[in-house]
């Protein structure tokens, strides 16, 4: 009998990968989606439909017994919101429920794997040095800190193994986050915000998901950064992808302060259509941030991981996604 997986966040970029990681590794998989979600890329997939009231930990207990669930990757939340208190409730307070939750299962649930962020640590602030699961919390937008809280509610769980991944910057087929710059440059256009010097980290979904996998059999109660092993200046993305596109482009570089005062407009539009902005002052504070490197020799060790995309190798195979299928 196959043992079962609940994903969360299913119908999501992340999710679809997760998907398709746990089929391979012959789990029975049940994607968690909301009613109104899109789901016509899971249709060809063997999973199972599960709709969870996240605001309700006894409706999600009866779930879980229901289904007895050995394993959970909870991969679901905000990316934009329209307030802070929106992201803690959904980043934050849901997996605190989910987490709670899971305790009814007993020995039943050997992991619950929380996809988090990054972000919840936050840039350094200076060139030198890399982020390690040991450096101090200091995350620089709403996001960030509603990731962390995430991550404390579910240390606080007692009783509950889990395994916390924090991953840099996420690309790769349906992603539609990166995919904005992408589609810049295939439009032969570049663009940077100011001048300064960045060193910036990646990590291609795949190797994420691999990575979520090999959590639910180690890393018991601790916390891994991960990333693609590797640090990139500001302008190798575009570089990478004018090359493998085979454009030449317009690159300039915006004057910081103009980008401020489109990111203050688009704040106070957002606002008054009560919609969550693309762009905001925390969102271009985390964009203009000086390092994101981090070390990934913890996940190596203690979960085998052994990332397989480097940038311009993953790059390769999501414009060629991206091609196919008519984005760009």
């Amino acid at each position: 009998m196959k043992e079962r997986v609940l994903i969360t966040g299913a119908s999501g970029f992340v999710g679809y990968h997760l998907i398709i990681e746990a089929l391979q590794n012959n789990l029975e998989v049940f994607a968690a989606v909301r009613k109104n979600s899109k789901i016509e890329h899971l249709k060809d997939l063997n999973v199972q439909y599960i709709y969870l009231d996240y605001a309700n930990i006894e409706s999600l207990k009866a779930e879980f017994l229901d289904k007895q669930f050995n394993y959970i990757i909870h991969a679901a939340g905000l990316t934009r919101a329209i307030s802070e208190e929106e992201y803690n409730k959904v980043n934050a307070d849901y997996t605190a429920n989910l987490a709670q939750a899971a305790l009814a299962l007993g020995t039943v649930l050997k992991k619950f794997v929380l996809i988090s962020s990054l972000a919840a640590i936050g840039p350094l602030k200076t060139w030198g040095g890399v982020i390690t699961e040991d450096s101090p919390p200091n995350p620089i937008t709403a996001y960030g800190r509603s990731k962390l809280l995430a991550e404390k509610k579910l240390e606080a769980v007692k009783d509950l193994n889990y395994t916390i991944l924090r991953p840099t910057a996420v690309y790769g087929p349906r992603d539609t986050g990166i995919f904005i710059f992408f589609k810049q440059v295939s439009n032969r256009l570049e663009p940077y915000i100011g001048r300064i010097n960045q060193k910036l980290s990646f990590i291609y979904v795949t190797d994420l998901a691999k990575a979520a996998l090999l959590a639910l059999n180690a890393g018991d109660m601790k916390t891994y950064n991960l990333a693609d092993g590797n640090f990139y200046d500001r302008h190798e993305l575009g570089t990478l992808t004018k090359t493998i596109l085979n454009v030449k482009t317009l690159k300039f570089h915006l004057w910081v302060n103009f980008v401020k005062l489109i990111a203050g407009i688009s704040e106070k539009v957002s606002s008054l259509r009560n919609t969550a902005p693309i762009l905001n002052l925390e969102k271009l504070n985390e964009l203009m941030a000086v390092n994101w490197s981090c070390s990934i020799e913890l996940a190596k060790q203690d979960l085998g991981f052994n990332p397989l995309y480097p940038l311009d190798k993953g790059l390769q195979e999501t414009l060629k996604w991206y091609k196919d299928n008519n984005w760009i």
